[in-house]
């Protein structure tokens, strides 16, 4: 028994186990340390070039991209923060994009904090970067873009670290977006900054083109060191482009990042429709114009707000969406307080800037109609109307006019794939109610065109006020519609090949005297109130029609029928959309017996910018001449008898002519059918069967 307890082992010492433990402990904390310094003590002798291959393998894979240092590298602990030094250092971009790097540089040396590369806020202390080139692309689809270094939807893109001492030389930077067709090559003064501050604004000019449009561009940082410090990014920037300025200022969170980012922005130039044409967009031209909005870009998204400003003499406020998708669209709602007439020229071709100057014949003459036209022959850009699509709600309060008072004005405005409509576009005129429908589809080779114009009843004395016409003697109102539809890719085209119905209706009413003793030459009756100082006695209408059946551009008088108190007044004849020519005849017969009556038709011709009244008709020659051989012949009083009218005009039936009948169905007050009125042709002489010897002729203006 004593010597198995002599065989057993015996306990070390608790301060032997205590002492080892210690070696142990202190080998390690010794191994530990040794391992990092000699690793740092590799690193600093080599400077770490081994390490070239491992960096752009690892680089590569956390970006999706190839990296490649193309000269010296070298990554070190000198002695306690990060050394980076690559030169000839190139980031690949995707396979996708024009241009082979994101980034490359000559020559980068960096000294970057340890630490903010565990905690994520990164941090240089030191930068210098010399001739640094980056390519910011989109692609195609604008799905992605080259410096989101991950295909994956929701990845972060590049942001920027934190650099307290930086000295950039040669710094550009190339942006492209096919979509916007927009290419942009930009360079960045020399930056030095220290203490994370550089002190002054940083200019960046350079140029580029949208679409096909070459512009240059000049911007500034006007917050530098908030931007190294990750604060907050004030810039400005001023381009110029096809005759336009365009200012954009704003404070971006970030240099990478614009998206719901509110920017101020401000264009001016000679015409708004040469920035417009920038993106593709058509627009009728303008005078120069000056305005400003707040711009939102949110994805494909464009947003104008707080739009105002002028255009020409007329002022405009409102907004602007441009959606930049697979088809540009625009969606624009615009308020006018006070429109020029000049500036509302360009709703029908009309360069505004010429009709101010030298008038409306001159402005279609530019347009290409012929010498003395009016309508407007400048073809609509097909081919950019169908890039596009917009929507417009445009309202105006006043229209500035000399002649007709306009107000109310509001117009729709729908460009879809080509069909272009203005519908509705309606305004008030003279105390009256105008509503119009007009359509040009595109998609049909040549446009297919309808017009459609309304007039509510509106009092004839506002409406001619213009014209010498006096309200104070006139109540009579009018109501119209004109309906055409031709084919043509221009105003003049689509008017010269339209066939319809124009017809303006005058209702039960009163007209002062003189108009209607102008169109009959009544001398007998215009004396005797000459001598009796009524001047302004209004003259009784009980119906009236002005209508016009068009076929293939020519409207002919079917039927020009107004019936008075006293005259019956006819009209034949017609115009021209084709020429512009006008060749009307107006006559009246009077329902009483007339002394001195010429009772002859009045001429109404020239063209539409120059019409013209022939007062003296080669009728009235005629029985001036008889009247004359009479009072040689006989006595002077003969001579009167080739002045009398006997007063044998039939007083019409009201219903067809308030309906806006053609002459087919209009009707004496006895219900029979009337043989005056023409049978809608553009003839001057009436077919009166029981008149013999007044066949009605075919030819008019010598065309027709």
């Amino acid at each position: 028994m004593a010597s198995e307890r002599n065989d057993r082992p015996v306990p070390p010492a608790p301060a032997a186990t205590r002492e080892r433990r210690r070696r142990i402990v202190r080998n390690t904390i010794i191994a530990i340390l040794a391992i990092p310094a000699l690793i740092w003590l590799v690193l600093f002798i080599t400077k770490g070039r081994f390490l070239k291959g491992p960096f752009e393998t690892i680089v590569g894979r956390m970006t999706n991209r190839e990296v490649r240092v193309g000269g010296d590298f070298q990554l070190y602990f000198a002695p306690l923060r990060i050394k980076f030094y690559a030169e000839r250092f190139t980031i690949a971009n995707p396979a996708w994009a024009t241009r082979p790097y994101l980034f490359r540089a000559d020559r980068i040396d960096t000294r970057i904090a340890p630490l903010s590369l565990l905690f994520g806020k990164r941090r240089l202390y030191s930068l210098d970067l010399e001739n640094g080139a980056a390519d910011l692309e989109w692609n195609a689809e604008h799905s992605t873009n080259t410096w989101t270094f991950s295909e994956k939807k929701g990845s972060k893109p590049l942001e920027f670290p934190r650099i307290d001492v930086a000295t950039v030389r040669g710094t550009t930077v190339r942006y492209l977006d096919p979509r916007m067709r927009l290419l942009a090559d930009l360079g960045i003064e020399d930056i030095r900054s220290e203490d994370a501050r550089i002190g002054k604004a940083v200019r960046v000019v350079g140029e580029g083109r949208i679409r096909d449009t070459p512009f240059r561009v000049a911007g500034q940082l006007l917050s530098p060191d908030a931007t190294v410090n990750r604060g907050e990014n004030k810039l400005t920037a001023r381009a110029w482009a096809a005759n336009n300025v365009v200012d954009v200022s704003g404070t971006l969170p970030s240099l990478a990042e614009i998206e719901n980012v509110p920017l101020q922005t401000r264009a001016r130039g000679r015409d708004l429709s040469e920035l417009l044409g920038i993106i593709g967009v058509v627009l009728p031209e303008t005078r120069a114009y000056n305005l400003k909005a707040q711009m939102v870009k949110d994805g494909e998204v464009y947003r104008f707000t707080r739009m105002a400003g002028i255009v020409g003499k007329s002022d405009v406020a409102g907004r602007l969406t441009v959606t930049n998708g697979e088809r540009l669209h625009l969606d624009s709602t615009i308020a006018t307080r006070s429109l020029d007439i000049v500036d509302a020229s360009v709703l029908v071709g009309y360069n505004p800037d010429i009709v101010e100057e030298k008038g409306a014949v001159a402005a279609a003459a530019a347009t290409g109609s012929g010498p003395q036209k009016l309508l407007p022959d400048n073809d609509l850009p097909v081919k950019k109307m169908r890039a596009f699509d917009a929507d417009l709600r445009w309202t105006v309060r006043q229209v500035k006019s000399r002649r007709v008072p306009i107000s109310n004005m509001e117009l729709t405005l729908d460009l879809d794939r080509g069909r272009l409509a203005l519908s509705p576009f309606s305004f008030a005129m003279s105390r009256g109610n105008v509503a119009t429908d007009i359509v040009f589809d595109t998609r049909q080779r040549p446009s297919a065109v309808k017009y459609d114009i309304r007039l509510a009843p509106t009092p004839m004395g506002r409406l001619f006020a213009g014209w010498g016409v006096e309200e104070s003697g006139t109540s009579g109102t009018i109501k119209g519609r004109v309906q055409l539809s031709g084919r043509g890719d221009s105003i003049a085209d689509s008017l010269a090949t339209s066939s319809g119905r124009i017809a303006f209706v005058m209702p039960q009413g009163t007209l002062w005297t003189r108009n209607v003793q102008l169109a009959e030459i009544d001398i007998g009756t215009f004396v005797q109130k000459m001598f009796s100082g009524q001047l302004k006695e209004p003259v009784s209408i009980n119906c009236g029609l002005v209508g016009f059946t068009v076929r293939g551009g020519i409207a002919a008088a079917d039927p020009i029928l107004i019936d008075t108190r006293k005259n019956v007044i006819l009209g034949r004849g017609g115009f021209s959309f084709r020429t512009e020519a006008i060749d009307l005849a107006i006559r009246a017969d009077a329902k009483k017996f007339s002394l001195f009556s010429g009772q002859s038709p009045v001429g109404l011709n020239g063209y539409f910018s120059a019409p013209a009244l022939d007062v003296i008709s080669p009728q009235l020659v005629g029985r001036a001449g008889a009247g004359l051989g009479l009072a040689v012949a006989a006595t002077p009083l003969a001579g009167i008898l080739a002045f009398v009218d006997i007063g044998d005009a039939k007083s019409a039936a009201c219903g067809p002519v308030l309906a806006g009948a053609n002459a087919a169905a209009q009707r004496t007050s006895k219900g029979e059918k009337r043989d005056d009125v023409g049978r809608g042709t553009t003839a001057k002489d009436e077919e009166g069967k029981d008149k013999p010897g007044k066949e009605q002729k075919k030819k008019f203006l010598g065309i027709f």
